[in-house]
């Protein structure tokens, strides 16, 4: 009998599974919405070829012992659990599922590490984020649309732009002391990480502008947390916000597992003046370009070097851990993950139709706290916010999207 394939655990990987906690799933959550029902038996069978199209996902973590070196993914031929379940309908069947995606990750022994959830026609994808992101998931769900539906469901291509050279940041703060932290609200006793998603108009932006609107959704967050910590009485602060930035290929060949690199946009509290949004959002794209054209470590040169076999795993999850605790202080105040358009119709046939929304979300736990994702399908935009709930309430999490909703607004200058 052939032994199965193992792939060491990649730096990304490597690090959340030393820094695992209970109380805070490391999950990602992906909710497709169709039009028309869903065909179990069709689905189940569509879905498991796509796993099968895509072998990297269908893995689990290899056993080993406590003094080894590195932890590795074992590859294996099909999946060891039902991946598909279908939810019993009821008025709150789809709350209860996405409660269930941030409360319990699927687990890491068992392969592939994530679970489809359908609640009359809404796909709920959980994604252990230890294992996997949501594009890479995304692109194994397009492939399932196509398996199911028999329509191209191919990535369109993304939007033309030049070639940028690499740059260092213009104009940027300094980082040497900690950020801002957003303000606590109104704490909810219970553990885990609470989530509001919300569709909005996509904000406009004239044509030729020197900003994306991912430049837009920057600024957006900036004055939102801003405004936020100033009506709780936080001194004013530098902002950082963690913007993830994926470099990846949408097609077949997009690599399966954790594919984004971090990267840090700085405001100081003075920049943050909707009196002059033009000047804003022209700082923000700048920065925001010089920042993509750097070349970077998904987590920088420090995790890469933590990450190498110099001692066994157990004693480098400890070291891991400790520091994270000490590095605390200078953690982002914020992380905002912007999917952009959806690049596949996501297309399953004549009677499910195609996806007219698709919200992510990403983990938030403390001390971050709190996370903003970001996805356009059909035209309008779909936000998602997520919070930890030793941080806020469901209640802040309304006042926080009802403060993003006018802030979007703000950002779209007419000539």
């Amino acid at each position: 009998m052939t032994a199965p394939v193992r792939i060491p655990f990649p730096v990304v990987d490597e690090v959340s599974r030393h820094c695992l906690q209970e109380e805070e799933p490391e999950t990602v959550h992906i909710e497709v919405h169709l039009p028309g029902p869903l065909d179990r038996a069709r689905l189940r069978k569509a879905f498991l070829e796509a796993l099968h199209r895509h072998p990297r996902i269908l893995m689990r973590e290899a056993r080993g012992p406590w003094y080894r070196r590195q932890y590795e993914w074992e590859l294996t031929p099909e999946p060891d659990v039902e991946v598909v379940t279908f939810a019993p309908p009821g008025p709150r069947a789809l709350l209860d599922a996405r409660t269930r995606a941030l409360a319990a990750a699927p687990p890491l022994s068992a392969s592939p590490p994530i679970r489809l959830e359908v609640v009359d026609s809404v796909l709920l994808l959980t994604i252990n984020h230890t294992a996997l992101d949501g594009p890479a998931c995304l692109r194994v769900l397009a492939t399932a649309a196509e398996l199911y539906g028999g329509r191209d469901n191919a990535p369109a291509a993304p939007p033309t732009r030049p070639a940028e050279p690499r740059q260092e940041p213009p104009d940027t703060p300094a980082g040497w002391s900690p950020p801002a932290r957003v303000a606590h609200g109104t704490p909810d006793p219970s553990p885990g990480n609470g989530m509001l998603v919300a569709e909005l108009p996509l904000p406009h932006r004239p044509k030729g502008s020197p900003y994306t609107v991912n430049d837009q959704l920057m600024v957006t967050t900036a004055l939102t947390i801003a405004h936020w910590n100033r009506e709780h009485g936080a001194r004013p602060r530098p902002l950082r916000i963690t913007m993830p930035v994926d470099d990846r290929p949408r097609d077949t060949t997009m690599p399966i597992g954790n594919g984004t690199r971090l990267v840090e946009v700085p405001y100081a509290p003075g920049e943050l003046d909707v009196t002059d949004m033009p000047a804003l959002l022209r700082r923000t794209a700048e920065r925001t370009r010089a920042l993509k054209s750097l070349p970077r470590p998904q987590l920088g040169h420090g995790a890469a070097l933590l990450t190498s076999p110099w001692a066994p795993v157990t004693a480098r999850a400890a070291l891991t851990r400790t520091l994270r605790r000490a590095a605390a202080p200078w953690t982002s105040t914020t992380l905002l993950s912007n999917i952009g358009r959806i690049p596949y119709p996501l297309d399953f046939g004549d009677e499910a139709g195609r996806a007219h929304a698709v919200w992510f979300s990403a983990p938030a736990r403390m001390p971050r706290g709190l996370t903003v994702t970001t996805a356009s399908t059909a035209g309008r935009l779909h936000l998602a916010l997520r919070w930890s709930k030793a941080l806020l309430s469901h209640g802040d999490g309304a006042h926080l999207r009802d403060l993003f909703e006018h802030y979007l607004h703000t950002t779209e200058v007419t000539p």
